[in-house]
């Protein structure tokens, strides 16, 4: 995930130099083995004070939310976050990031709305750093590299000015996707305009007007708190999802499977399969909701008409790639064994991306498909691309995606 909420697009200055010690030889390994920075962290002050009062606002509102706050209130701030995070988890990322299904304008009006609400940089922008994120996987063009620590890699990444190598990198990825979408663009436009009102306004006016709740309770509890528990649950994915954890489907890649930022992020800590398969609309090999609630939403949506082309990762995929470079805690041969390491340029970022693997295309289903999907051949960067599994039983991809 890439929340980047208040960072300036700037980038670091010069390359420190690293004195040596006399017989002592430092390289680019060296550095990383101590966790020396390669650049100067230039911190930006403005950013640091304004986390540094959300947060003690946040206690405040933890506070009353606890000793004032209705109960109608607790409820309203839960389905605040809730919404918010399906704006983040169903929209930003699985949806305009990662292509891995495709929406109606009422469901993208939707998921921008609450998009909104989450506060973490428009579309674009999010679109922008979680492709580069997901391209250059922990590397000086990540702008969250978890090889610098779990605090940078959380939250301390937005109180920095941004590697140039972010721009640099970023440069490469194709974003002429979300650029054409009206809705991306409506909001871009109006974001400054929009974001806090909907951000801290909204969701502290509801409960003053319907239910005359304390408005010390609106503001501190249902607007602030809201919004930092909204954060922090974004974060995580981003910090203890690439460090503790387990990787069934790709041991040389520092994201992990990890239940507990499953569940505090609403399906979305699955991440060592995600970054294996990050065009898949479960973002999860499971075939239940029980920790991914945003699959739920949008399988939900698909049977209503909004979702359709809801891409998922065939059976015969996921076993390959466990016995290929998996670290044994999945259903794998142990017969089989790992040859071959983690190739940064096998990474995508997601459906479309030029370095996609045809082999595996070929092996991809597709749910509720659109009668222009079902007909259309072309190249993976078409916007009505479809590889049909053939193998698969017959009707199987006519059929809504059971869980």
């Amino acid at each position: 995930m890439a929340p980047n909420s208040l960072s300036k697009s700037e980038y670091l200055g010069e390359p420190v130099q690293i004195i040596s010690k006399p017989n002592v030889e430092y390289s680019i390994e060296t550095q990383n083995k101590y966790n020396l920075p390669h650049n100067r962290w230039q911190i930006v002050w403005r950013n640091v004070l304004i986390f540094a009062y959300l947060h003690y606002a946040a206690f405040y509102g933890l506070y009353y939310m606890l000793t004032l706050a209705q109960w109608k209130s607790i409820i309203w701030g839960y389905a605040v976050i809730l919404f918010a995070s399906i704006g983040v988890t169903g929209g930003a990322h699985r949806l305009w990031a990662h292509r891995s299904y495709k929406a109606k304008l009422p469901l993208r009006i939707y998921l921008a709305f609450w998009q909104t609400v989450a506060l973490q940089n428009h579309i674009y922008e999010w679109v922008r750093d979680h492709r580069v994120h997901h391209k250059f996987t922990d590397t000086d063009a990540d702008p969250h590299n978890s090889n610098q620590g779990f605090f940078f890699s959380h939250m301390g990444w937005l109180m920095l000015k941004k590697h140039k190598d972010v721009f640099i990198k970023g440069k490469t990825i194709d974003l002429s996707d979300v650029a054409a979408d009206p809705v991306v663009q409506f909001q871009k436009k109006y974001y400054l305009i929009l974001a806090p009102i909907l951000t801290f306004v909204f969701p502290a006016i509801v409960p003053w007007y319907f239910w005359n709740e304390n408005p010390i309770v609106c503001y501190y509890s249902l607007a602030i708190l809201r919004y930092i528990l909204n954060l922090h649950g974004a974060w995580l994915v981003n910090s203890a999802a690439h460090i503790w954890g387990y990787k069934p489907f790709d041991k040389n890649i520092n994201a992990t499977d990890n239940i507990s930022v499953a569940i505090i992020a609403f399906g979305e800590g699955w991440h060592n399969y995600h970054h294996v398969f990050p065009w898949d609309y479960k973002a999860a090999e499971l075939g239940n909701y029980r920790m991914n609630f945003t699959t739920a939403f949008l399988d939900l949506m698909a049977r209503i008409g909004q979702a359709y082309d809801l891409k998922t990762v065939s059976v015969e995929m996921i076993n390959k790639r466990r016995k290929r470079t998996g670290d044994g805690t999945g259903v794998v041969d142990p017969l089989v064994e790992n040859k071959e390491d983690h190739r940064h340029e096998d990474t995508v970022w997601g459906w479309g991306d030029k370095d996609m693997n045809q082999d595996e295309m070929n092996l991809v289903e597709i749910y509720n498909p659109s009668s222009k999907e079902l007909t259309a051949s072309s190249s993976p960067n078409d916007e009505e691309y479809l590889v049909s599994s053939l193998n698969n039983k017959q009707g199987k991809q006519q059929k809504a995606h059971i869980h």
